[in-house]
């Protein structure tokens, strides 16, 4: 809904902007510089590596609910969330980790990557997109496709962020036999 309106009428852009609470942005700022953080090369325990994941799936369960929690479509719903973050994890978790893991310090030696900050910034505007859709539509709870769309955004969200994590948490599993490198 908001993205039509947009395409058709820009200049509703700015009062929308206009009407967002202050704290939005000053979420929207912590998060873009919590991706940020991840452009660059650095270490990480295993508790900290699991932090990041864990935090995005609990957002992306809580705005799934508490966008979604009154549809009449509720099991559809979790289908929908269930589906995309395995179809997502079964699509990322494959592979090797771009990382080393040193086992005597327990520390992750990790390369940049800008795909946390984009996971971080998607799962931040789909929030905020599906907030202001359902502001000026609140019917479009009822519409299986919305619904159905927003269920599996958040999902596949999920998924690549666990799917990516899963690829260091196996090389920390790794028999310290197996060395530093992956």
């Amino acid at each position: 809904m908001l993205l039509q309106l947009l395409a058709h009428h820009p200049e509703a852009l700015m009062p929308i902007l206009r009407q967002t609470p202050v704290w939005v942005w000053g979420l929207l700022a912590s998060l873009i510089a919590l991706g940020v953080s991840q452009l660059r090369d650095r270490q990480a325990g295993v508790a900290r590596v699991s932090l990041l994941p864990l935090v995005m799936t609990i957002l992306s369960v809580s705005g799934t609910f508490s966008a979604l929690g009154n549809t009449p479509h509720a099991g559809l719903v979790i289908l929908a969330w269930l589906g995309a973050a395995v179809l997502a994890f079964a699509l990322f978790a494959p592979g090797r980790a771009n990382a080393q893991f040193d086992p005597a310090q327990r520390v992750f030696h990790m390369p940049g990557s800008a795909v946390p900050l984009l996971l971080i910034v998607g799962i931040f505007l789909v929030k905020y997109v599906v907030g202001v859709d359902l502001a000026m539509a609140p019917q479009l709870v009822r519409e299986p496709s919305y619904v159905l769309s927003v269920a599996a955004l958040y999902g596949a969200f999920t998924g690549v962020f666990i799917g990516r994590a899963s690829r260091l948490w196996r090389l920390a599993l790794r028999p310290a036999a197996v060395g530093v490198a992956a």
